[in-house]
């Protein structure tokens, strides 16, 4: 801005500033661009005597980008009492004005008025904006109606209704395009991502490898890794990783921090941190995906260690950073060591623990049999303790034989999950481990009459780079024998190997 006030003052000592060219552009750079000053293009604006449909959409914009979008709709209405009339790039950039339905209805109907309603990129921006508050039968109407549907129409409806938990809907649609590109294709395989679909991103992503003169992007590449992350299908994400070296992709924040997610997630923790260590430039959140996939793994002190070289790298660290530090603690039976990092979070960070923090250190003290000191804690919480940290508590009280106060917070907890089958089943141990099967029967009954829902346990396995989930004494899967060999072979290898190694 410093220099672009010095180009200003030039433009009018030598008389260029009567140039609309060039006044536009100056009005951009102040009004839309990342190291703009908004009061600075105002001045410029109120300055321009007769402003162009251009000058009016790059203050129309300015403010849409702004804390303040709705003075937007301010410059369009001063722009139609000026008599100058909109055309097809104004709306799609008014729409993003819109704080709420009223707003939205209206510049619907200027667009109607305008006859602009055939303009793909102005109907796919109503689409999405309708989809953000939650109004897909609207969206879809607004779809419908398009006589000219393009790539992106379709694009956003699908967007709309993953964002809004509709995958079905979205992938029918989807089925239903006439052609497709691979922005859609990211859109439905990231929209089952974000709706814990994950085996069917990764089914979809197995289809797209399968056409031709498709690619997979980046972004797409991402949501496939976060998919074989949460299910472990650990082949995929060996192939995305391939596919990544040999074309050249690189490490960047995004697919790194991704890659060292699901190498993690999986056990593969040697190679997260190569390619952790490959990345060149790192920011917070992957310093604190390396942490964390390093603590779920049971490396608690090379978590610490990875922790003192992000605060080198002068890296300021998050909240999200600090729950996989405390995880790592927990895990790793460092008490002395959690309380300091507690500390160091509120003393030197200035972030104040949230309810996941306090969940770490109930967890860490009742692992380390210091029940008391987390029931402390617990009192001094500045919000209500929820499931989460009561149950950490209850699981300290089961490890270290602490009746009195497991039956205690058992109750608590049953009443407070009333459908939660895992609070009763742990209340029940506790009450058997004491003899009191009658406590073990009022639960059952209990559960019974509130209609729990037991959930099945589960286990994953992978074959031949397809995850299977077994669920308890399930032997109708068509993979089952297989999967009875499989474990039959490995156990033979492993008692072969051990007694090699005696």
């Amino acid at each position: 801005m410093k220099e672009l006030k010095e180009i200003h003052a030039q433009l009018i000592t030598v008389g260029l500033i009567r140039y609309t060219y060039i006044t536009s552009r100056l009005l951009a750079f102040c009004a839309v661009s990342e190291n703009g000053d908004l009061n600075y293009s105002e001045s410029i604006f109120h300055q321009i005597k007769l402003p162009t449909i251009f000058n009016w959409n790059t203050m129309i914009k300015a403010y849409s980008k702004s804390s303040k979008p709705e003075k937007g709709l301010e410059i369009f209405i001063k722009m139609r009492n000026e008599n100058v009339n909109p055309n097809m790039h104004t709306f799609p950039i008014l729409i993003k004005s819109c704080v709420g339905l009223p707003s939205l209805s209206q510049v619907h109907c200027q667009i109607v008025k305008f006859a602009l309603d055939i303009d793909v990129y102005i109907i796919s921006s109503l689409i999405k904006s309708y989809s953000n508050w939650g109004l897909l039968d609207f969206a879809r109407k607004v779809f419908d109606e398009s006589l000219d549907r393009n790539i992106v129409c379709w694009t956003s409806l699908i967007t709309g209704y993953c964002d809004n938990g509709l995958v079905s809907r979205a992938r029918k649609l989807f089925d239903e395009m006439p052609e497709r590109n691979d922005v859609s294709w990211s859109a439905m395989i990231s929209g089952y991502v974000r709706n814990n679909c994950f085996s069917e991103a990764i089914a979809l992503f197995r289809k797209l490898k399968k056409c031709s003169g498709s690619k997979p992007n980046p972004s797409l590449l991402v949501s496939v890794l976060n998919a074989c992350a949460n299910l472990g299908a650990s082949k995929e994400g060996k192939w995305v990783h391939s596919y990544i070296y040999e074309n050249g992709f690189g490490y960047g924040l995004e697919l790194g921090t991704a890659l060292v997610d699901f190498y993690a997630k999986c056990g593969f923790v040697e190679m997260a941190q190569k390619v952790f260590y490959k990345m060149p430039r790192k920011d917070v959140t992957a310093w604190s995906a390396m942490i964390s996939g390093l603590a779920i793994n049971g490396c608690g002190e090379l978590a610490l260690k990875v922790f003192m070289e992000m605060e080198k790298s002068e890296i300021k660290p998050n909240a999200v950073t600090f729950v996989g530090i405390l995880t790592a603690c927990s895990h790793g039976g460092l008490v002395d060591e959690g309380w300091r990092f507690f500390k160091h979070m509120t003393n030197d960070y200035g972030i104040s623990p949230t309810i996941e923090h306090f969940g770490c250190m109930v967890d860490l003290l009742g692992r380390a049999g210091q029940i008391e000191e987390a029931e402390r804690l617990i009192s001094r919480m500045p919000m209500e303790p929820d499931g989460i940290i009561w149950g950490a508590l209850l699981n300290g009280c089961l490890m270290h034989g602490n009746v009195k106060l497991g039956v205690k917070v058992g109750e608590h907890l049953v009443e407070l999950e009333p459908q939660h089958s895992g609070r009763y089943v742990l209340l029940a141990n506790l009450y058997a481990k004491m003899d009191k099967w009658d406590g073990v029967s009022r639960l059952r009954r209990m559960m019974r009459d509130r209609n729990v829902a037991t959930v099945t346990g589960s286990s994953v396995i992978e074959i031949n780079g397809d995850v299977h989930r077994f669920k308890v004494e399930d032997k109708s899967h068509p993979q089952t024998s297989e999967i009875y060999k499989l474990v039959n072979q490995l156990s033979k290898e492993l008692i072969t190997s051990t007694h090699g190694t005696l």
